[in-house]
């Protein structure tokens, strides 16, 4: 009953991304209401992870933290798709720094070093790479951010599986025990081939390759997210275990919280970027 929960929230949750990606070019509707739920689900977590004094954010800090943070994906989304002055993308921002800030001096029980510290790490760790998604979707396409997700989900299934079968030289044992060398290595063989199919065979390359990138600027992406989404599982673990859980929620079941499925892709999507700005640079 575990795996088959696992395979089908899992299955609803490739799907509603996929669909979200395809349908960028006839409406952005679903694009940004899904990841604008990522971004709130994911900072509840991470707030959790990155309190270290026992007193969690009172539920209007916490309000107050989703709505920066969504305020912050809006913004990029608006930078690149509405056509008004690009500084008006910078007003919702600072509102929710000034309004932030501000609520603090209200709350003389609280320890304000703490929980300013815990809605920034939240707001930096989980809504700044989510929004750079629309850079990558908006500056260059949205078949590049399923590329990117395709990278992630083919490294983590040929990293878990390699590792299970003859992984035995551990990566970082303090931190993820079982994680292995082996099933890195197997991890980043599925994302090159992957990078060579997407840019060499046609029918492929038609759907998911219309900027033309050569097989070589793929394989450098695919590998510099193996490097990127390695080290953002690693983060998170570390998270996990300073905080003493197993998993940063339990929103899907058979897989934990949403900052458990998007731990990679939150170290990925700005590496990607990283990438493709070099690319573009020297082609």
């Amino acid at each position: 009953m575990n795996i088959m929960t696992r395979a089908l929230f899992g299955g609803i949750y490739v799907a509603l991304i996929v669909a979200a990606l395809l349908l960028w070019n006839t409406s952005k509707i679903l694009f940004i209401i899904l990841f604008a739920c990522f971004v709130v689900l994911a900072m509840l977590e991470a707030s959790r992870l990155f309190n270290h004094d026992g007193k969690p954010l009172p539920r209007l800090l916490q309000t107050i933290d989703c709505a920066g943070g969504v305020a912050l994906f809006l913004s990029f989304y608006a930078f690149y798709n509405i056509d008004m002055p690009k500084g008006l993308c910078l007003v919702p921002i600072a509102i929710y720094f000034l309004v932030r800030l501000t609520t603090q001096l209200y709350l003389p029980e609280r320890n304000a070093v703490a929980d300013v510290r815990q809605s920034l790490s939240s707001l930096l760790y989980v809504a700044l790479p989510l929004s750079l998604l629309n850079t990558l979707a908006s500056r260059f396409s949205p078949e590049m951010v399923l590329c990117l997700f395709i990278f992630l989900w083919l490294y983590d299934t040929g990293a878990f599986l390699v590792g299970c079968a003859i992984g035995k030289h551990r990566l970082f044992e303090r931190i993820s025990p079982k994680k292995s060398w082996e099933g890195v290595a197997g991890g980043a063989l599925a994302v090159v081939a992957a990078a060579i199919v997407i840019a060499c065979v046609e029918a492929v390359s038609n759907l998911l390759n219309p900027q033309g990138m050569s097989v070589d600027s793929w394989i450098a992406m695919g590998l510099m997210v193996v490097v990127a989404a390695t080290l953002g599982d690693l983060f998170e673990s570390l998270l996990k275990r300073t905080a003493g859980v197993k998993d940063s929620g339990n929103l899907i079941p058979g897989h934990g919280g949403i900052l458990d499925r998007i731990d990679s892709l939150l170290f990925a999507s700005p590496a990607a970027i990283i990438v493709l700005e070099i690319v573009a640079s020297i082609q």
